[in-house]
């Protein structure tokens, strides 16, 4: 009697691998998406400095006012890239259900997904940087320093792609996905975007205080005065608790929809 034939699992690295090199490759084709999340950040990181510095370029930590900005700038640029408008295609034209009927590890959906975002939102801080350093900016701590930046940013853009995720697991719609932005503004606008937080009073400096982007723009921005592992350590915790909560609601979704098949 002949035997069925089964497909063989890979690995979980390998699917992971093989997942995000498609998502990569499939980026020069939707730049549509890409070009406006840089133009945004480059566009209000020009304004808010030539607009605010005279006014608001004291700060505490005694940097100058552009380089108070370019971690904001950072920030916008990486916050809400995902793949998650690419998935919600995969959803609607069958092909994650075709790949759930073979033995490729499901963690990896999602993993190979946000290995590709990793790599574009990393690609995304480099020409933020590259006007920070046309304006002026430097960094004392050297080029350790801007590597450090430039992967603070990167994970904490990973951190909140679970949001964007979720939304497209759980509804399998464009539009909400594309609409899961919004989910940032609150941690945009109520912390230390304009003025620090020695400034902000009223019930806005109260929201600062428990707003996990507060303490990100202070670890980032500490590395315009010099290595202050206090600061650097509260950005990381920051990102790391937004991590744990996006995360975990995206790998939910994800087990979701995967018992639905």
């Amino acid at each position: 009697m002949n035997q069925p034939i089964v497909a063989r699992p890979a690995g979980f690295f390998r699917d992971t691998r093989s997942i995000a090199i498609r998502a990569l490759r499939q980026l020069p084709r939707e730049l549509e998406f890409v070009i406006p999340a840089l133009a945004v950040p480059l566009f209000f990181l020009i304004v808010n400095i030539g607009a605010l510095q005279d006014v608001a370029g004291f700060t505490p930590m005694k940097i100058d006012y552009k380089a108070f900005q370019l971690p904001v700038g950072i920030v916008f640029a990486v916050t809400g890239i995902s793949r998650a408008s690419a998935l919600v295609l995969d959803i609607q034209d069958g092909y994650l259900d075709r790949l759930l009927l073979t033995p490729v590890s499901r963690r990896a959906l999602l993993l190979g997904l946000m290995v590709s975002d990793f790599v574009l939102v990393l690609a995304l801080t480099i020409p933020v940087m590259i006007l920070g350093f046309v304006i002026g900016v430097r960094f004392p701590t050297g080029p350790l320093g801007v590597l450090v930046f430039m992967l603070m940013g990167a994970f904490w853009g990973i951190a909140f792609t679970g949001f964007p995720y979720t939304i497209a697991l759980r509804t399998g719609n464009p539009s909400a996905v594309n609409s899961s932005f919004i989910l940032f503004f609150p941690f945009a606008f109520m912390t230390t975007t304009f003025l620090p937080l020695e400034a902000m009073t009223g019930w806005l400096g109260g929201v600062a205080v428990y707003n996990p982007v507060t303490y990100l723009l202070a670890g980032l921005r500490s590395l315009f005065v010099g290595w202050q592992a206090g600061e650097l350590l509260k950005g990381m915790a920051a990102i790391a608790g937004l991590a744990v909560v996006s995360q975990t609601l995206a790998f939910s979704a994800l087990k979701s929809r995967v018992k639905q098949k």
